[in-house]
C-alpha cells in the first residue's frame, strides 16, 4: 500500500516525484519501459531555464530521475496495464503486480503521430521533427517543409518563419482541418507556400535528412525534392487507453481537468501533457508535476492517507 504513487516518468511525472518525496509521501514512480517521456527524443534543449548552454533531453531527464531518488522516491521502469479507481484504496496493475494507492498523480504524456515510413525514425532529431518551438531554432535560413492540414500545422508553419529561409506545407487533400483565420494567416505570409494533395512517400539522406520523396495523390506522380528539415504536424494522441471508462476523458482522449491538477476522481490527479494540448513544453509540464504533487499533499493530510 503506498500513499502515492505517480504513473509517468517525464518532466510532470518525476517533479511531481521530486516534491511529493521531499514532502515524506515516499512516492512510488511507476515509470514505463520507456521511460522520460518525448524530452528522451530531443537532441538538444535550450529552452529549458538553468542550462544556458543547452542541454541534450536525455540527460536532463536522467538527473530529474536522480533528483528525484535523492529525497527518496522509489521509481520502477515497468508499464501500467490496467487501474480500477471505482474504489479506495485505487488498484494499478502491471504486467506481473498490483499496487495499491491512497492517491495517484497521472503523468501519462502525450505521443505525437508520425507518418509511420521507416526512413522517418531514420532521421528523427536529424532533420525531422514533430515539435517547432522545441527544434525551429536549428533550422536558420534552411529549406523546410510542414506536414499537416490543421491549426496545429499552421502555427507550426508560421513559427518556423522566424528562423527558416521558406516553409512548404503539404496537405493530403485539398481540405484543412484549420480554422478559417489561420489558414488566412499562413496563405498572406510570403515565406510560407501551401501544396494540397502531397503526401511524403520517403525521406531522404544519410547522416542527416537532404530531402523527400513527395507524390501528389491526384495525378499519382513522385518528384524528389532538396529540403533541409520536415517538421511532422498530424496531431498528439495522450496516452490514456487505460483510465477510458475510469476517469472523465474528452473526445480526444485529454483528461479533463475539474479545478487545476483535480480530475473526476477524487484522490487521483492529473499533470502535463496528458490533459495539456495547447502549451506541451517539459516546463510548463513540470509546473504541472509540482502543482498535482502539492495538491496530492493536500488530499493525503486530510486523512485520506
Amino acid at each position: 500500500m503506498h500513499k502515492l504513487i505517480i504513473i509517468g516518468s517525464g518532466p510532470a511525472g518525476l517533479t511531481a516525484a521530486l516534491y511529493a518525496a521531499r514532502a515524506n509521501l515516499k512516492p512510488l514512480v511507476l515509470a514505463g519501459l520507456t521511460y522520460g517521456g518525448q524530452l528522451m527524443i530531443t537532441t538538444e534543449v535550450e529552452n529549458y531555464p538553468g542550462f544556458p548552454e543547452g542541454i541534450q533531453g536525455p540527460e536532463l531527464m536522467q538527473k530529474m530521475i536522480e533528483q528525484a531518488e535523492r529525497f527518496g522516491a522509489e521509481i520502477v521502469y515497468d508499464d501500467v496495464s490496467k487501474v480500477d479507481f471505482s474504489q479506495k484504496p485505487f488498484k494499478l496493475w502491471t504486467s506481473d503486480k498490483e499496487y495499491e494507492a491512497a492517491s495517484v498523480i497521472i503523468a501519462t504524456g502525450a505521443s505525437s503521430m508520425w507518418l509511420g515510413l521507416p526512413s522517418e525514425e531514420k532521421f528523427r532529431g536529424k532533420g525531422i521533427s514533430a515539435c517547432a518551438t522545441c527544434d525551429g531554432f536549428f533550422f536558420k535560413e534552411k529549406d523546410i517543409i510542414v506536414v499537416g492540414g490543421g491549426d496545429a500545422a499552421m502555427e507550426e508553419a508560421s513559427y518556423l518563419t522566424k528562423f527558416a529561409k521558406k516553409v512548404t506545407i503539404l496537405n493530403r487533400s485539398e481540405n484543412f482541418r484549420a480554422s478559417k483565420i489561420m489558414l488566412d494567416r499562413v496563405k498572406a505570409n510570403p515565406k510560407i507556400s501551401v501544396e494540397t494533395n502531397k503526401v511524403i512517400e520517403e525521406f531522404l539522406g544519410d547522416q542527416k535528412l537532404t530531402g523527400v520523396k513527395v507524390k501528389d495523390v491526384v495525378t499519382g506522380t513522385s518528384e524528389d525534392r532538396v529540403i533541409e528539415g520536415a517538421f511532422i504536424a498530424i496531431g498528439h494522441k495522450p496516452n490514456t487507453d487505460i483510465f477510458k471508462g475510469q476517469i472523465e476523458l474528452d473526445v480526444k482522449g485529454y483528461i479533463v481537468p475539474k479545478d487545476q491538477t483535480l480530475t473526476s476522481v477524487e484522490g487521483v490527479f492529473v499533470a502535463g501533457d496528458v490533459r495539456d494540448h495547447r502549451y506541451r513544453q517539459g516546463v510548463t509540464a513540470a509546473g504541472m508535476g509540482c502543482m498535482a504533487a502539492l495538491d496530492a499533499e493536500k488530499y493525503l493530510g486530510m486523512d485520506h492517507g
